[in-house]
């Protein structure tokens, strides 16, 4: 997923400055995909540039004046065609993955004291997202019953995604502490 659909999705809800988009991102789409304050100012001068956004300076006496970004019927089409399009396959990149394959050459403590950080940081990942629902009680709510039913998706997918991780993690843990490390099994579930 690119940037500069995520904030043309985000304008064509309402004109947003660079400011407010950063928190809208934060309160609503961080936990799957976050961006920066400078990414996005980056982005917002590249939609302008495409014409898929127009800027309207806003005067302020007691602050530099405020650029808000309007998407324009090109922005809207592109945005359209990018949400009607498959997006290419991408194979994942994994880092714990990589530590878990040469995990062998660790002492079992070590192992699961790896293994362990793994599943608390999985918690910690699960807590923030119990939070949302509540925490978007403070916030906008979506401009259509819709919108906020396919919003919410993407926090399901996340705390799924992340319970099954736990689970995972949890039965590793399990195994290593029984032994089945040693006997140079898998899971009897596992087919290569």
């Amino acid at each position: 997923m690119s940037l500069d659909h995520a904030i043309l999705g985000f304008l064509q809800y309402k004109p947003l400055s660079g400011y407010d988009l950063k928190t809208v991102f934060d309160m609503s789409v961080r936990h799957f995909w976050p961006a920066d304050q400078s990414q996005i100012y980056r982005t917002l001068s590249r939609l302008a540039e495409n014409g898929w956004t127009e800027i309207e300076v806003v005067e302020q006496d007691d602050r530099p004046d405020r650029k808000v970004y309007h998407i324009t019927g090109e922005g809207r089409e592109e945005l359209l065609r990018w949400l009607a399009s498959p997006l290419p396959s991408k194979s994942e990149r994994i880092a714990q993955l990589i530590q878990v394959f040469f995990a062998g050459n660790l002492t079992d403590e070590e192992a699961l004291a790896m293994f362990g950080r793994l599943a608390e940081h999985c918690r910690n990942v699960l807590a923030e997202l119990y939070k949302v629902p509540e925490q978007a009680k403070s916030c906008e709510a979506p401009p259509t019953p819709r919108d906020g039913f396919f919003w919410m998706l993407t926090l399901e997918y996340g705390i799924r995604s992340t319970e099954m991780c736990l689970e995972w993690l949890e039965d590793v843990i399990a195994r290593i502490e029984r032994g089945d490390h040693l006997k140079g099994t898998c899971n009897e579930n596992t087919h290569h």
